[in-house]
């Protein structure tokens, strides 16, 4: 998978992620249809995982991957 491919891929799940939100948001938690019953998950697990993509596509946009480099001065 190409990285933009991998962008897309994040973006579109973005998407898909705030939809879901936004349903909760907008009361529907949990609904019926006919006798089957479905549940959205988490408004907060919701809520971590738009920080965690919003946060690889960034990384991604900005031409870094999820790794950083850190330095530390020893004494």
């Amino acid at each position: 998978m190409t990285e933009e491919e991998r962008l897309d891929l994040l973006r579109e799940q973005l998407v898909e992620v705030r939809k879901a939100i936004s349903a909760i948001l907008g009361g529907a938690q949990e609904y019926r249809i006919g006798s089957r019953s479905i549940k959205r998950p988490d408004l907060g697990r919701l809520y971590e995982e738009q920080t965690r993509l919003e946060k690889e596509i960034s990384a991604i946009e900005g031409g870094g991957g999820i790794f950083r480099v850190a330095y530390f001065e020893g004494r």
